[in-house]
């Protein structure tokens, strides 16, 4: 069973967004990621696949090493989904907030 991995599963489990943190700041091996994580490696290793599966990291095989880097391109995707949910958010507040001025000048 091929089952296709979905970016917002992905970010859903609170250790993956953790480590797009972690690699947004830097580009970072897998042992560098899982040094910030008290799990088994193996642990560390099965959310970068599922990261990587999803494309929101890209490995680059160095020697040895595989270096992941933040895919900024599948980010702007995410947050282009979010984007209309905060502007409705925003207008909300934003009219809350109007009826709370009003609300505290006829005190």
């Amino acid at each position: 069973m091929n089952l296709r991995r979905d970016v917002f599963q992905a970010i859903a489990d609170p250790t993956r967004r953790s480590i797009l943190m972690l690699v947004a700041t830097q580009s970072m091996t897998a042992g560098a990621i899982a040094s910030n994580f008290d799990t088994a490696r193996p642990t560390v290793s099965k959310h970068l696949q599922i990261l990587t599966e999803c494309e929101l990291l890209k490995p680059e095989q160095n020697g040895r090493e595989i270096i992941y880097h933040l895919n900024p391109n599948k980010m702007k995707e995410i947050a282009d989904f979010i984007e209309p949910f905060r502007k409705m958010w925003d207008d909300r507040f934003n009219k809350l907030e109007d009826i709370m001025k009003k609300y505290q000048t006829k005190k």
